[in-house]
């Protein structure tokens, strides 16, 4: 036990880390979709952004992602953290952030396959909601209010 704690600061590390990596494809992705929502499908600049989503996704996106989510269980583990309610609320926030990862894997399909129906107005609502769910979970994490 003693070994985990000394980890712990690394490993928070690893998670802050992989956080910042992740919101930044989260960030830009649905910027790149305003824009492809305005190119004439079939078009070389949406054929170039198809590969620009497609790389942030999987390069940057899914993989942050997933470190994420290992760091984050890794420090799920420490003793008595569920008996803190903002813990409960940063969860229940992930599970937000986690479904619009996929809302934005599924639209990349979706320009990919050029059978976009949506309006650019629409990709830069949905660019909001990440930024909204990152701002309460760093209240949440840092602050601690319960």
């Amino acid at each position: 036990m003693d070994f985990m704690f000394a980890l712990l600061p690394w490993i928070t590390a690893l998670h802050v880390i992989a956080v910042i990596a992740w919101m930044a494809a989260l960030l830009y992705l649905p910027r790149l979709y305003v824009y492809h929502a305005q190119a004439e499908p079939g078009s070389e600049i949406s054929e170039t952004f198809k590969v620009m989503e497609r790389r942030l996704l999987r390069a940057i996106g899914t993989p942050a992602m997933i470190a994420s989510l290992v760091f984050g269980l890794i420090l799920l583990g420490q003793p008595g953290i569920f008996s803190q309610g903002w813990v409960h609320a940063k969860l229940l926030l992930l599970l937000g952030m986690f479904l619009m990862h996929g809302l934005y894997a599924k639209w990349r399909k979706d320009f990919e396959a050029d059978r976009n129906s949506r309006p650019h107005t629409f990709y830069r609502w949905m660019n909001e909601v990440p930024t909204v769910l990152m701002i309460a979970i760093v209240i949440l994490a840092v602050v601690k209010p319960f």
